[in-house]
């Protein structure tokens, strides 16, 4: 159960205003990779992801883990990472969904809230993290998804057997270079808590969505992991990513 979930903990931030980054960062960082030596320097964020409105709606999504490597092998390697090439150029299918922003309570009071605004699109993320769940563990291993309402980058997975699956988000940056594409990374803290045990990482997701038609996007996602402080192994590694994956991802409504 627990490789699984490691594993897992990669898929739930695929789909998740940002900070800038300097023009062409993360276009530069995908196109360096896997020659990645370190972590982007990126600034903390209290706001939701915003999406460019041409993603807006529900779409049947597929995931494909296309490559995997563990840079500090065989020195450091992250649990499960072996096990995890039996998910190679295996299709994984869920629904998601992207959506209108909520406005929150002060933005309804507020006298600004009366002039014409454009749609802010989000992630529904309560529906896209259950979905994604259940698609790698099962109905019976997912009891639900729960977002918090103060901090929209926090997201708790309760699982079965008293285990809770825990990330937040504590930076993220995106790019739009032309309009049919998208370009965010995001820092995100996870932690698997078992009722004896936790586990805890830090990962690094960079996403480039490119608009095909209107009815189909593609992506290709880098998600890096590196090891807490806490973790006995951390300064073998430091700011080194101990695993990378890339995955295509297919979105079709």
């Amino acid at each position: 159960m627990k490789l699984v979930v490691i594993f897992l903990l990669n898929l739930l931030l695929i789909f998740a205003s940002p900070q800038p980054t300097q023009a062409g960062e993360i276009a530069d960082r995908l196109a360096a990779y896997p020659n990645w030596n370190g972590k982007l320097n990126i600034s903390q964020t209290d706001t939701d992801l915003i999406y460019p409105e041409w993603i807006a709606g529900t779409w049947t999504a597929t995931s494909i883990l296309r490559e995997q490597i563990a840079p500090l092998a065989p020195k450091v390697v992250t649990p499960g990472f072996e096990k995890n090439e039996k998910y190679l150029n295996q299709p994984f299918t869920f629904k998601v969904r992207f959506q209108a922003q909520k406005p929150s309570i002060p933005s309804i009071l507020s006298l600004s809230s009366f002039s014409p605004k454009k749609n802010l699109i989000v992630a529904d993320r309560t529906f896209n993290g259950e979905n994604i769940a259940k698609a790698y563990l099962g109905d019976e291993e997912v009891l639900s998804v729960k977002v918090s309402e103060d901090n929209p980058n926090r997201q708790i997975t309760f699982l079965a057997d008293d285990n809770q699956l825990i990330s937040t988000i504590t930076g993220r940056s995106q790019e739009t270079p032309n309009s049919q594409e998208f370009l965010t990374t995001e820092i995100t803290q996870q932690l698997f808590q078992r009722p004896t045990s936790i586990y805890l990482n830090e990962v690094e997701t960079t996403t480039n969505y490119q608009l095909i038609t209107s009815n189909k996007v593609t992506a290709k996602q880098v998600t890096a992991i590196y090891l807490s402080p806490e973790d006995p192994e951390y300064f073998k590694a430091i700011n080194i990513p101990v695993a990378l994956y890339e995955y295509e991802l297919i979105l079709e409504k």
